[in-house]
């Protein structure tokens, strides 16, 4: 079994900078692909960043220039660091992973979401 957990969420003016972390735990043999989506009230999910195991990045438009995703891939941990945060960043932020587990079989997970609300 996977888990992933977010922390780091949470209430910052316009302006201002987050990070956030995901900690993969269980039995995992390989992350390939990690990543940050989040959806706002009303709205579709939609990807924000993501990283694979070589570096390779991409990030949503919106975010470009703003957002940083980086990983720690020894602790199976990706990160979000988020500067200038703007009204519309509010969302519930999720991980998402790519994870070979037993006998290299590859699955895809979500953490539970953590909430980042931007005021103006």
């Amino acid at each position: 079994q996977v888990q992933l957990v977010e922390s780091g969420g949470g209430l910052v003016q316009a302006g201002g900078s987050l990070r956030l972390s995901c900690a993969a735990s269980g039995t995992i043999l390989n992350i390939n692909r990690m990543g940050w989506y989040r959806q706002a009230p009303g709205k579709q999910r939609e990807l924000v960043a993501a990283m694979t195991t070589d570096g390779s990045t991409n990030y949503a438009d919106s975010v470009k220039g703003r957002f940083t995703i980086y990983r720690h891939n020894a602790k199976n941990t990706v990160y979000l660091q988020m500067t200038n945060l703007k009204p519309e960043d509010t969302a519930v932020y999720y991980c998402n992973a790519d994870v070979v587990v037993y006998l290299n079989n590859e699955y895809n997970y979500w953490g539970q979401g953590t909430q980042v609300t931007v005021s103006s």
